[in-house]
């Protein structure tokens, strides 16, 4: 690649902020932060609102006595639970069920949407934090939820358990990168979470925390449910989203992720996001405008 090219793409990278792996990872800045209670309406035991969040923004630990649901409408966002993290674009929606310690990051410019869900309805989604595809009806309905006054008494509730419902039948599109607890698992991810782009095989790493390829390889199936190449695939994913989302271009940003042929960090990505990393940038751009 050329010199001014990768000069591009090391002073872009320097300025994304690390995808959160855990919460002590993100940045502490409340000061600088705008007051996004403020945008969020509170009624009958229920928040809704909308927020245009800057680039880097985290909303720090924190749990809910109800179920909650935070749709990035432009820009993205990455949620964090012991669990591991959760990154959902703008065809997504973060689910996280009561009580679950989480926090967010958020990734370009983003205008939020949040939605608690009373208890009674929670029951109707999976118990455990996760992203769902967002089809155009559920588009249409979490902006309308998040993005005016209500028309008429109860309307908003009875749109709300329509919404739900939808939810409880939509495939789960979690982009989920799960945590390790194995201390050699958990050294490996951490090199890994360090440098995404870090071209190390699975033996090289193996060497490193003193285990073979094969006992790598069966604790990545037996801790994390997937092969080492989805994982790391995966937390490049992460990576690539949140420099998309910061304006690095789709050669560049495979480049900072660890592919050495954007054709095949476009094949990566379309396959996990469900369009391909122009698509996705160039709707940045547009929500921008």
């Amino acid at each position: 690649m050329p010199e001014h090219r990768q000069e591009r793409a090391a002073s872009a990278a320097s300025a994304v902020p690390a995808v959160a792996r855990e919460p002590q990872y993100m940045d502490r800045h409340p000061d600088r932060q705008p007051d996004y209670a403020q945008s969020v309406e509170y009624r009958k035991g229920t928040s809704r609102g909308a927020a245009r969040l800057p680039h880097g923004f985290v909303l720090e630990p924190h749990s809910h006595t109800r179920g909650q649901l935070v749709y990035a409408a432009s820009g993205a966002l990455a949620t964090a639970t012991a669990r591991g993290t959760w990154v959902a674009p703008a065809n997504r929606v973060t689910w996280t069920p009561p009580r679950f310690a989480h926090s967010h990051r958020f990734y370009g410019e983003t205008d939020v949407r949040l939605l608690t869900v009373p208890l009674d309805l929670c029951g109707q989604l999976v118990d455990h934090p996760s992203v769902f595809a967002v089809s155009p009806l559920l588009r249409e309905a979490l902006l309308a939820l998040t993005g005016g006054k209500e028309r008429r008494p109860g309307a908003h509730g009875r749109l709300l358990a329509v919404l739900v419902d939808e939810l409880a039948d939509a495939a789960e599109q979690s982009l989920h990168l799960p945590e390790a607890s194995d201390d050699r698992l958990r050294t490996v991810t951490a090199l890994l979470h360090e440098d995404p782009a870090r071209p190390a095989t699975l033996a090289a790493l193996g060497r490193t925390v003193g285990a073979s390829e094969r006992t790598l390889s069966r604790l990545f199936h037996a801790e994390l449910g997937m092969s080492f190449h989805r994982w790391r695939t995966t937390l490049r994913i992460h990576h690539a989203l949140a420099h998309l989302a910061a304006g690095l271009s789709v050669t560049d940003t495979a480049v900072v992720c660890g592919w050495s042929n954007p054709s095949t960090f476009i094949d990566a990505f379309t396959e996990m996001v469900g369009q391909t990393p122009g698509r996705y940038r160039a709707g940045l751009r547009g929500a921008r405008s």
